[in-house]
């Protein structure tokens, strides 16, 4: 089943962010977009380059208005001793939620059968709750955080421009379409 335009369901975990230990909930992503990214695990090795690529555009996102979350089955207390240990997690800023208990992985419908990991899945979540966007790739095909910014982009235009949607390979401040009768057969 598609998670896409369907309201994220309710959950509660621990996150550690800035050195902390911090509650998050379905609630913290409502009332501004939000990008969710489930990765496999800690300690692994694509999960860190995609982590610090987010990291390293982490300033975009919220210039934007956007806040970030990574997920994975991992403990916030595991999150914590990779942040200090790894020079690339070492600069995550966002919150990274722990879900041990898998309740966040399956809402979101990302949790590998009989084996306990997430998939890589990431979320584009509007103000409202509701998922507006979701990729997910194979455990061995890594993201791309400027392609990320891209998808937040155009959805945070179509948001605020009823009528009209983007256009593939769409940047900001390129033409978009208003789809009408007289567009049909003309692209």
């Amino acid at each position: 089943m598609s998670v896409i335009n369907t309201e994220i369901k309710p959950f509660k975990a621990t996150a550690y962010q800035n050195g902390e230990f911090i509650e998050v909930s379905d609630a913290n992503l409502k009332g501004k977009w939000s990008v969710v990214v489930f990765y496999p695990a800690d300690f692994t090795f694509v999960c860190p380059t995609e982590l610090e690529d987010l990291a390293d555009n982490y300033a975009e996102f919220q210039k934007l208005g956007v806040e970030v979350f990574s997920v994975s089955t991992d403990t916030h207390f595991s999150h914590k001793a990779w942040h200090d240990s790894s020079p690339a997690i070492g600069k995550i800023k966002y919150a990274m939620i722990g879900d041990p208990t898998g309740t966040v992985t399956n809402n979101f419908e990302v949790m590998r059968p009989g084996v306990g990991l997430a998939d890589r899945g990431t979320f584009i979540i509007d103000p409202s709750g509701v998922i507006q966007a979701v990729e997910i790739t194979a455990e061995g095909i890594g993201r791309d955080a400027k392609e990320l910014l891209r998808k937040v982009k155009a959805a945070l235009y179509v948001a605020a421009h009823p009528g009209e949607v983007c256009p593939a390979k769409w940047k900001e401040g390129e033409k978009t379409l208003a789809p009408s009768l007289d567009l049909v057969g003309k692209i």
